[in-house]
């Protein structure tokens, strides 16, 4: 096992210049479309943006055990960010994680139902894993599981959560293979594992929220590598975006001034700070708490926001002529 702890990455507080900028006006909400805090963003191959919200439920403990009786999923075009479709009434409780996967499909984590689904871009439900509104840190049972990243053959990890602290590998037809990860602040431990992502070249890569990290992983959970720093901040959601780029969502350390909080980071594939944009506020392109980053074929990136109860849509600067 190797152990390479990259703390000198991030030491700058912020790039000269963001080569994002925010699309004003991006979604375009149908009267009484309510999205409430937006806990997950997905984008599949015809640039179809899924996001995955609570509408008008909030975090409390203990969590409801009705289900939202409003649409939870909302899907719109990327392009003119027109509303597409939405579904999923009556069947998530408290909506956390989305991915899409290579086929076009979604897998969603419901951290009130400690459950993980995967669906159709329809909604048809295709599997099942846990038991519903039951805890367990077993080979079949979550704990407030937190986030999906799927490899090309089918097969997944879990990042399962809040409680368990673990990260679990499943096949394709979601047979559980294997686990690893505990409590606690050393490498291949968690404080929070709350997103996770499989980068172009295999690896895993973990955001570790509680502990302000990354952590990067091989196929079979070796630990190999840490970024973190004051440009990473505290990692929320991560997503691989082309050319092997990795975009981070910044959730925002409440022991760092506002101005210093909330943002999202590009990576390239060795972990160094290509592009950091927006930052902390209610305004177009800020966040109050950004949860999960998604990035389209286009290259365009999507924040799904929680306190701010919205999504943004970045496209990269255009050069000067």
């Amino acid at each position: 096992m190797r152990f390479i702890l990259c703390f000198g990455l991030f030491a700058t507080a912020s790039l000269a210049q963001s080569q994002h900028e925010v699309v004003p006006g991006w979604p375009q909400l149908t009267e009484g479309h309510v999205l409430g805090l937006c806990a997950g963003v997905g984008v599949d191959a015809q640039n179809r943006v899924f996001v995955f919200h609570r509408s008008g439920r909030v975090w409390s403990k203990p969590f409801p055990k009705e289900s939202i009786a409003a649409p939870t999923v909302s899907v719109f075009d990327g392009a003119s960010g027109k509303l597409i479709s939405s579904w999923g009434a009556n069947r998530f409780v408290m909506p956390h994680g989305l991915s899409v996967d290579h086929a076009g499909n979604l897998w969603l984590t419901d951290v009130g139902l400690h459950q993980v689904f995967k669906c159709s871009p329809a909604g048809e439900v295709l599997l099942t894993l846990g038991e519903a509104g039951v805890p367990g840190d077993d080979a079949t049972h979550f704990n407030l599981p937190t986030d999906v990243a799927v490899l090309a053959d089918g097969s997944f990890y879990v990042s399962d959560g809040y409680q368990n602290t673990r990260v679990m590998k499943f096949t394709a037809a979601g047979r559980f293979e294997f686990e690893w990860g505990t409590k606690g602040h050393g490498p291949g431990e968690f404080n929070l594992p709350h997103g996770i992502t499989v980068d172009a070249q295999g690896r895993i890569i973990v955001c570790d929220r509680e502990n302000e990290r990354l952590q990067v992983f091989d196929a079979k959970g070796a630990f190999l590598q840490e970024w973190k720093g004051l440009q990473l901040g505290k990692p929320y959601g991560i997503e691989t975006g082309p050319g092997g780029h990795l975009f981070i969502i910044d959730g925002g350390s409440p022991s760092l001034k506002r101005q210093l909080r909330g943002k999202a980071v590009e990576l390239d594939p060795a972990g160094q700070v290509l592009d950091t944009f927006g930052g902390y506020g209610n305004a177009a392109g800020q966040f109050q708490l950004g949860h999960d980053i998604a990035v389209g074929p286009d290259g365009a990136v999507y924040v799904a926001e929680g306190t701010g109860a919205r999504v943004q849509k970045f496209v990269r600067k255009k050069a000067a002529e």
